[in-house]
């Protein structure tokens, strides 16, 4: 559910529907579309901070849910 926010707020800051006046990284990553050619980099660290984050997020939720989910502890899967 978190990772699915973050990726649905990236993407509507990318598209320029979020709010101006908060920075995140789907802004950056849409203001640096202009000076891809010049400096890719800029959309790149703000694209694989989304890309960890979320990776992160859905490890850290896998392994809870594996841990605590007690119809997986029965089964013994």
């Amino acid at each position: 559910m978190t990772a699915t926010a973050i990726l649905t707020e990236s993407a509507l800051s990318f598209l320029g529907l979020g709010d101006r006046n908060l920075m995140s990284w789907g802004f950056m990553i849409g203001a640096s579309r202009t000076m891809l050619r010049e400096a890719p980099w800029m959309s790149l660290w703000p694209g694989l901070c989304i890309m960890f984050t979320v990776l992160a997020i859905n490890l850290i939720g896998e392994g809870l849910n594996d841990a605590l989910n007690p119809q997986l502890r029965k089964r013994g899967a």
